[in-house]
């Protein structure tokens, strides 16, 4: 089986495919960047072991980290387990993707899987965006290339600095109010965030589009709170929660196919 590891600034996603590609299994946990290798694993077989799973049925694992220390550490942890070096992503690779960027190397690991995933699925030309602790656009063009996109702060982000700063906001849920016009401080803060990070979203796929020249391009959400912004706009044409694992695993695969071509 094959376990893929998404390492986000504020959370971990996991995910345990089986061997026909399906999800078996995922999990979250909190992104700790102080996280020993010794401490990544043991959280790793208690996430395991609290399912029923085993975590010995894992041979073959691949991570996409932000955050560099971490990514040593998973490194370091599934290589003991596995007895063999575990897929870390990279753009320095591409796997297959066009990167037309000046600058490769500072895309992030999440967002070549997310855009690999988004155009294996989705076929091109296609936008990600991706709500984490930041929110990410990412496009493919009509060629299969990776183009580029936006980074803004992440609808909690952008809550907790506002929670923080101003005395008299108490927090509020995170979720789409009925309407844009907020009839009270709790449904205006909810149409702030909610409301507008679908706005947000928006605009600046709209302005991708006009720019790509592809006005029909499909616009995939993933990411933790995607279900929450996708209420407040038809923006998307697919919610797709799992997609930057899904990466993961395909850059894992074509990683795979390129060794055995070179060894045959």
């Amino acid at each position: 089986m094959f376990l893929a590891i998404d390492v986000g600034n504020t959370q971990t996603t996991l995910g345990l495919f089986g061997p026909d590609g399906a999800l078996v299994h995922g999990w979250r946990m909190a992104t700790n960047a102080s996280d020993t290798t010794d401490t990544l694993h043991a959280n790793t077989y208690a996430y395991f072991a609290k399912d029923g799973l085993d975590l010995a049925g894992v041979t073959d694992a691949g991570v996409a980290s932000v955050v560099p220390a971490l990514e040593r550490g998973w490194r370091q942890c599934l290589g003991d387990h596995l007895g063999h070096t575990p897929l870390v992503v990279s753009a320095a690779h591409g796997y297959g993707m066009s990167i037309a960027m000046p600058d490769p190397l500072q895309v992030g690991a999440d967002r070549i899987a997310n855009a690999i995933a988004a155009r294996a699925t989705y076929g091109v030309p296609v936008i990600v965006v991706d709500f984490g602790t930041a929110t990410n656009i990412d496009v493919v063009d009509q060629a299969g290339a990776y183009r580029g996109g936006a980074i803004s702060p992440g609808l909690m982000l952008s809550a907790e600095a506002l929670f923080s700063k101003a005395a008299k906001l108490a927090s509020v849920s995170v979720e789409a109010p009925a309407h844009a016009l907020g009839d009270s401080t709790e449904t205006a803060l909810q149409s702030g965030l909610v409301v507008g990070a679908a706005a947000q979203a928006e605009g600046l796929v709209r302005r991708i589009r006009s720019e790509l020249g592809a006005p029909e391009a499909t616009v995939v959400g993933t990411g933790g709170l995607a279900r929450t912004v996708a209420q407040a706009t038809d923006l998307f044409d697919a919610i797709d929660p799992d997609l930057t694992l899904r990466g993961i695993r395909e850059i894992w695969l074509r990683e795979n196919e390129r060794n055995q071509d070179r060894r045959s």
